[in-house]
């Protein structure tokens, strides 16, 4: 299950600048608002130094890691719930995603303009915030306009049920708060999946500075970005542009240089996966072999069957046991065969819940 994210901010953030950068596309990055229109995918690998020992034990034919696929998506700006800019456009790629990246602009460079005329990070936050509100509103009362006459003459309690949460989700709304700091039951997430609102998607905020402010960590517009964010109870990570597309033209080694003699401990990109991975609840578990060592991500409180079906649907249809060390006792030991020897192998069923850092073997049978 390959994760999605969307990068969202206003037009000459830095948006495409760093979708380049990270994921070493060529698209097209140019200072004027609505360079891009249709989203640019592009994916990276997901970093996990576990797989490159499991390589080393393995020696497999390919190495397969986990990836991350990004959206670019283009710049919204006031009015965008409306359709200016091509808004409802834009915002209907949003709805696709697993979580949502905004990018904001916390640098100065006069050569760059800025379609509000001036530097304000927070402001440009609250408008765009304000456009993903409007737009949950205009579905959840639209939803409301179909059903809540159906729902009372009829006395449907599965309507009833979903007109009562979207009641609540539009008063929410109302109020200029995001559906992610509403209150609702796991029962209710379900109620309301499938309409896919955008602020009910995680959301990390992700500062665009120049070099010199991310080695420093602050800025005048930093801080404000953070005091603002902290309040809403989401992350800043800080990136740079041009720090990143140096980056992901090193190795692994080379990389790791750099940004010890920047005083980094990792890479922007790094800490963007590993937050998502974190607010999103995904871990990564790993099938090896002579032929193929791979990583793959999934939820966690998955179950083994689950997770079987995330490689094949047949494993799970059929799915009758699962082998299964872990990553640690694996390296501890040295080998499958001394992992065995410690009784440190198990065989799991259809309730085994999956763990983090698993390798498996899957018995099945279609």
């Amino acid at each position: 299950m390959a994760l999605k994210a969307g990068i969202i901010g206003m037009p000459n953030v830095g948006k495409s600048t760093l979708f380049n950068a990270i994921t070493k596309k060529n698209i097209l990055d140019a200072n004027y608002p609505f360079a891009t229109i249709d989203p640019n995918l592009g994916t990276v690998v997901v970093p996990d130094k576990r797989l490159g020992v499991l390589e080393n034990m393995y020696v497999p034919e390919r190495c397969i890691p986990t990836q991350y696929e990004f959206t670019d998506i283009a710049g919204l700006v006031k009015g965008a719930s409306l359709g200016e800019g091509l808004g409802n456009k834009f915002l209907s790629h949003i709805r696709e995603v697993d979580a949502v990246i905004h990018v904001v602009r916390c640098f100065i460079d006069s050569d760059i303009i800025h379609v509000e005329g001036e530097i304000n990070p927070v402001r440009d936050i609250e408008i765009i915030n304000l456009e993903l509100s409007i737009s949950d509103m205009e579905l959840v009362s639209n939803r409301l306009d179909r059903i809540s006459k159906k729902a009372h003459t009829s006395n449907d309690k599965d309507l009833l049920k979903e007109e009562d949460i979207l009641l609540r989700c539009k008063e929410h709304l109302a109020k200029g708060e995001a559906l992610r700091t509403l209150e609702l039951s796991l029962e209710e997430l379900e109620v309301i999946k499938a309409f896919n609102f955008i602020t009910l998607k995680p959301m990390i905020y992700l500062a665009n500075v120049n070099e010199v402010d991310l080695v420093n960590s602050s800025n005048q517009y930093l801080e404000s970005v953070r005091k603002y964010v902290e309040e809403q109870g989401s992350q800043v990570i800080l990136m740079c542009a041009k720090i990143e597309s140096e980056l992901v033209e090193l190795n692994d080694s080379e990389k790791q240089l750099f940004l010890n003699d920047l005083g980094i401990e990792e890479s922007g990109l790094d800490k963007l996966i590993n937050v998502t991975y974190d607010i999103l609840g995904l871990s990564t578990f790993f099938t090896v072999g002579s032929d193929e060592v791979k990583a793959w991500t999934f939820k966690k409180g998955m179950k083994a069957p689950e997770c079987a079906g995330i490689i094949h649907t047949d494993f799970q249809k059929g799915f009758i046991k699962a082998e299964v060390m872990s990553y640690d006792d694996l390296v501890t030991c040295g080998s499958e065969v001394k992992v065995k020897e410690a009784g440190k192998a198990r065989l799991e069923g259809k309730d085994y819940v999956m763990q983090d850092g698993d390798i498996c073997y899957f018995r099945f049978n279609v």
